[in-house]
Parts: C-alpha cells; sequence; structure tokens
C-alpha cells in the first residue's frame, strides 16, 4: 500500500470494519493508542524525546500554529500587531482561553512560560538574543520590544518541534528550566490524568470540557483543534510485534508503530490500514564531543568512510523500497533545506582500511566507546547494532551498554567521561519539522554547553555564525545557500554522521478518521 492510499483509506466507513459491536461501542468513547516508547519525561520544555512531544500537543496548546503548508498562523493569539519598523511587536490573546485547572490564561501566564522556554529552546534563544523586553501590560497582549527586526517570531512562538513553546500557568512557569516539571495544567483540548497513569503500563487523557476550538479551518496544528472522543488511553506495550497482535484482537485502535515484517499480516485485515506516515525521521549518530575520543575532530571525520546509510536503514526500517532513503546529509531529503554538496564524503566506495588507518593517524589510543542502546525501541536498536558494528571494524574499542529508551534518555544528559557512567555514542532520529532549517535542527547546534545545546555539546564556531546568518536573512534563496554551506562545514565539524531517513510505519482501525499524516495528534480524530 502505498502512503497516499493509507492516508485516503481513513475515510472508509463502518461497513469494512469487521470488529464486535461492544468494541466499537467503547471505542466511540475512548480511543486506545500503543505509542512507540513509554512516557517518562512529561515536561515538553525539558526534553527532546518524540513521546514527549506528542504527549505535550495534547495538552497544551501554543501561541501560534504550522498549518499543513508550513504557514505560521495565530493559534492561541487573536492577532498580533507589529509597529515601530518591527522593533514592537503586540499579541492579542482570544477570549475564552483556560486552563485545565480552571483559571483563565493571562499575559502573566504567556511572559512566564516563553522565558522558561527561550532558556532551553535554540529558536527561543535567537529571538531573546533580539529581545530588550517582554512584558504584559494587560492579561491579554503581550508586547516584545526589539533591538533589531526578528520577522521570524511566529515561527519561533509557533515552532512545532521539540521543545514545545507550551504556554503553562506562571505558577508551574516558574520553575527552574533545568528542572523538569511534574504537575501538567495546560490550555490544550486534552486534560492529563495523573492518578490513572502506571509507568510502563498506562497514561490517559480526557476531554477538557472547557477548551474553546479556535473558530478557523483546521490544518495540522493550526485552526479547530476538536476533541471527538472522551479519553484517549495509551497502553504501552513491549514491543511491536505485541502491539500488532492487540490491534488483530481489536485491543487498541492504534498502533503508532509497527515493524515492516508485520505489516502484510495486518494488511490482510480488512478493517485495518497500514502505510507509512509522511514525516520523515533523519536517522544521527550523535558524538560526545566532550571527551575522548570523540572530541577530536579528525577521528570523527575519519568516520564518515565508514557509514553505510543502505546497511542502517535496511536494519532498522526493512527492504521495502517507500521506507527509507539513502544519499541523506545534513537535511532529510525532500526538505526545503536539503542540499548534495560533499554527500561524496558518505556515497563514495568505503575503505574500511583507509579508515582504520585515518582513525590511528589522528591518534586514537584505544579509549573505550560506550555506545548506548534502547533495546525495547527496535528501529533504534538496529541501526545502534548497526552502528557499533561499524566502529568496532573501524578498530575501536566498542562496549555496548543496553537500556530501556526512557533510561537512554536520561543517561545522555550526563556529561561525565564513560568511567563515571557517561557516555560516547547514541544513535536517534530525528524527526518532522525541527530538522527543516538550521534553526530547529539539534544536531547543528555548535554551541558547546551553553543553554539551547543537545546532548554531545560540539562546540562548532562556524556552525553558529552560519546559523545567525540564516536567520537574518528574509531571502529563501539565500537561506538554501547558506545551508549548503552548512552541510560544507558538517562534513569538517562532524556533531553527527548522518545514517539516512525513513518513514514511520503506522497501523489503525480503518473507520478512524483525521489521522495526522505526520506526527501522532489527536484532536479532530474521530470514528466514521
Amino acid at each position: 500500500m502505498h502512503r497516499r492510499d493509507f492516508l485516503g483509506s481513513t475515510s472508509v466507513g463502518l461497513a469494512t470494519l469487521a470488529a464486535p459491536r461492544l468494541a466499537q461501542a467503547q471505542s466511540s468513547r475512548v480511543l486506545r493508542y500503543v505509542p512507540h516508547a513509554d512516557l517518562t519525561g512529561l515536561d515538553p520544555v525539558h526534553t527532546t524525546a518524540l513521546v514527549t512531544l506528542i504527549h505535550g500537543l495534547l495538552v497544551f496548546d501554543t501561541l501560534y500554529g504550522r498549518d499543513a503548508e508550513g504557514r505560521l498562523q495565530p493559534q492561541m493569539v487573536e492577532g498580533h500587531v507589529v509597529e515601530q519598523d518591527g522593533l514592537r511587536w503586540t499579541l492579542t490573546l482570544r477570549e475564552g482561553l483556560r486552563f485545565h485547572d480552571g483559571e483563565p490564561v493571562r499575559g502573566r501566564d504567556v511572559v512566564a512560560s516563553l522565558r522558561r522556554w527561550v532558556a532551553r529552546d535554540g529558536f527561543g534563544a535567537a529571538l531573546m538574543d533580539a529581545v530588550e523586553d517582554l512584558a504584559a501590560p494587560t492579561d491579554r497582549t503581550i508586547v516584545f520590544r526589539l533591538s533589531r527586526p526578528f520577522p521570524l517570531l511566529p515561527e519561533a512562538l509557533g515552532k512545532s518541534g521539540s521543545y514545545l513553546p507550551a504556554i503553562m500557568p506562571e505558577r508551574l512557569a516558574g520553575t527552574d528550566p533545568s528542572k523538569q516539571i511534574t504537575e501538567m495544567v495546560g490550555s490544550g483540548p486534552f486534560r492529563f490524568l495523573p492518578a490513572e497513569r502506571l509507568v510502563g503500563s498506562r497514561v490517559v487523557y480526557e476531554r477538557f470540557a472547557g477548551y474553546v476550538p479556535r473558530q478557523a479551518r483546521s490544518s495540522f496544528l493550526a485552526g479547530a483543534k476538536v476533541a471527538h472522543f472522551d479519553r484517549i488511553e495509551w497502553r504501552i506495550l513491549p514491543d511491536p510485534a505485541t502491539a500488532a497482535a492487540a490491534l488483530q484482537a481489536n485491543e487498541v485502535d492504534w498502533a503508532e508503530s509497527v515493524l515492516s515484517d508485520i505489516a502484510p499480516v495486518l494488511r490482510r485485515r480488512r478493517n485495518l490500514a497500514v502505510g507509512y506516515a509522511e514525516d520523515a525521521t533523519l536517522a544521527v549518530m550523535r558524538f560526545n564531543h566532550l571527551h575522548p575520543p570523540f572530541d577530536n575532530p579528525a577521528i570523527r571525520r575519519a568516520l564518515l568512510g565508514a557509514v553505510d546509510q543502505r546497511a542502517f536503514m535496511e536494519a532498522s526500517a526493512g527492504t521495502d523500497p517507500e521506507a527509507w532513503r539513502d544519499r541523506v546529509g545534513a537535511f532529510a531529503r525532500g526538505t526545503p533545506m536539503a542540499s548534495e554538496i560533499g554527500l561524496d564524503v558518505l556515497t563514495s566506495p568505503r575503505d574500511l582500511d583507509r579508515v582504520r588507518t585515518d582513525i590511528k593517524a589522528a591518534g586514537y589510543r584505544g579509549e573505550r566507546v560506550v555506545v548506548l542502546n534502547a533495546a525495547d525501541f527496535p528501529v533504534i536498536d538496529a541501526m545502534t547494532q548497526v552502528g557499533a558494528d561499524m566502529l568496532r571494524r573501524a578498530g575501536l574499542n566498542v562496549d555496548v551498554q543496553s537500556l530501556d529508551w526512557g533510561s537512554l534518555v536520561q543517561r545522555r544528559a550526563k556529561r561525565e567521561p564513560v568511567d563515571q557512567g557517561g557516555w560516547s555514542v547514541f544513535c536517534t532520529g530525528l524527526t518532522g519539522t525541527s530538522i527543516d532549517d538550521p534553526v530547529g535542527h539539534l544536531g547543528l547546534r555548535g554551541n558547546g554547553t551553553e543553554t539551547g545545546s543537545w546532548f554531545g555539546w560540539p562546540t562548532a564556531p562556524r556552525l553558529e555564525d552560519l546559523r545567525r546568518d540564516w536567520l537574518a536573512t528574509a531571502d529563501f534563496d539565500r537561506r538554501r545557500e547558506i545551508c549548503g554551506e552548512i552541510q560544507a562545514q558538517v562534513w569538517r565539524d562532524v556533531p553527527f554522521l548522518p545514517l539516512g531517513q525513513f518513514l514511520r510505519l503506522t497501523a489503525h482501525r480503518r473507520d478512524l478518521q483525521g489521522v495526522s499524516p505526520t506526527i501522532p495528534l489527536f484532536f479532530n480524530l474521530k470514528l466514521a
């Protein structure tokens, strides 16, 4: 089944659903969903984990929302006025916004939320570099006074990738940005139910009766967000095979990720729709730049000659040609800023003898390389196993340490050397609009251990300069040129190894309408 066939299949009616009537009745009130991983972090401003972003989009709302064409639209704001040659922006909140605790959303909540967010996010930090003052003169207005024009202000406040600019009550937003909040109070279409959460088993949300959808056409994260289900139940299952079995037994309605070898079985079920989501995931091997051996750029550059993207993708995404792409550089193929510059470092004939010689010449002295592996995350587990084998064949002293994804997310934040519980390498995927440009792309930050850096903490001044150049120009063609320069610099600094890109294979009840073609969303989702 082609992706477009899959997306179109969500309009098929109940006549094709071969399921017991009791299950149909239950699902009209409750949607049972299997996420790709357990929700170990609740704070969408604190972690880059995709599962936390999906959770955050259920509970929280943002000032602006990105539509399906990539344009930013007012969401929590009624609109804005730009004055003084772009140096003063006045945002007005729309009426009727309330938090889940019943309190109205006020301007001071927004200011406190944004101040917490900019302490974590690179796009937010870039915005704050241009901000002289941020204030809420009334309950419904927020005023930005800038030292220089920042035309991308709505794009920053409505970014849809990691480090979500979530609006929360001032009392929560005052929490130290380095500490995770655990009380979930947003103003989004669903409320988080902490009393029903069972870590490793279940996460539950209910429709927020006080949510007033925006009166505009729904499009991705913009416009009306309507909650058609009374409850959303996340079922945490041990692996995709178990999720597929639960889907076939009508015990769940939607499995976010299924394995390619299980897909043929699911496709034979007339009541199920199976296909690839449209958001490309950029697979990367991320280095720890703080400690040997990967504090040495020559060693990182030598490993470019060992990467076989096809091998990584076939292991993690299967052999279906629709499932993955190779010849991938710093940006995912098919995105506006993707470039062909310098790709020969990944596509020329592989020569491991040369790689080993270059690594030894660069000064490698047998230091232990700790590779973190998410054993409960099949896609990442597969690419990590290929990556560990690649590092061994390149002559490195590899120590694979397997743990669950939630523990890996916490472990990768450690900056200590490996003999003190630190790490050297992990593999992951960067997903969605966050990798469409050099501002949201976590892997392209080169600001060391400063605010807004991502795990691995590379120091790459030229990458940072190019990022600022990209932010400073409104000309699209010039922005593309800058991204070509960024990719050329990536081959010098090597903040990460691009391993290819893959598409997520997902499956759900055929009569489930409104399934997002990109990341899982739960508003505007209903049964036919």
